[in-house]
């Protein structure tokens, strides 16, 4: 009887461990719908790496706060007109990026 509840101890733990589990995400694949509607990732996270991504680009570690909130709301503004845009090239054509 105790062995039976330890084993199902352990078991419901490792449940939980890999309930936890990482997941992977390509971001070029995400359509605007997905990205309005937090259906992937929570649009915010999203939002934050495509603003690393770009700085990344220009080689700057320069992090604005408060155009990076700007370029966020001007590609969410972009995505709910466009929703079957995938969220990358929204953001180039929202932010004018490769002009």
């Amino acid at each position: 009887m105790k062995t039976t509840i330890i084993a199902a101890a352990m078991v419901s733990m490792l449940g939980v461990c890999t309930a936890q589990a990482q997941t992977t995400v390509d971001v070029a694949k995400i359509s605007c719908r997905q990205f309005i509607f937090d259906d992937i990732a929570l649009s915010k996270s999203i939002a934050v790496w495509l603003a690393g991504f770009y700085a990344g680009q220009q080689h700057t570690t320069v992090v604005d706060l408060d155009r990076m909130q700007q370029s966020i709301d001007k590609v969410q503004d972009y995505c709910r007109l466009n929703l079957e845009t995938p969220v990358m090239e929204a953001s180039k054509k929202a932010l004018g990026i490769g002009k």
